[in-house]
């Protein structure tokens, strides 16, 4: 494995909890979403972002409304449950501890 296929799978790993975290700053339309991930240099296309709207939305982490638009069809935004809300608290927790647990591997200089 070289290191672009690792940050691939780690940039993987972290794109459902990369979306809560995006939808908890407030309602997010699909395309609002794949923009942040983009200036946030973890590249997803559409066909991988809807698959995991679904999947979290199945699992009651998120909701959704549709919103008339002046550009074209109706808009789907989707924003957190309350489930979601304390999933991604947990997400969280786990991320701040896997980032010292990591931390605490390095060597101090």
């Amino acid at each position: 494995m070289n290191a672009e296929n690792a940050k691939a799978q780690m940039r993987k790993g972290i794109l459902e909890y990369c979306i809560l975290t995006i939808i908890s700053e407030g309602d997010a339309y699909a395309s609002d979403i794949l923009n942040k991930l983009k200036e946030a240099k973890l590249i997803v296309v559409e066909g991988t972002l809807y698959p995991l709207l679904t999947r979290q939305k199945n699992a009651g982490l998120l909701s959704y409304r549709w919103e008339e638009s002046t550009q074209g069809p109706p808009r789907k935004y989707y924003s957190l449950t309350d489930t979601g809300r304390a999933f991604l608290k947990e997400l969280d927790n786990s991320w701040y501890e896997l980032v010292d647990a990591i931390n605490n591997l390095k060597p101090k200089s």
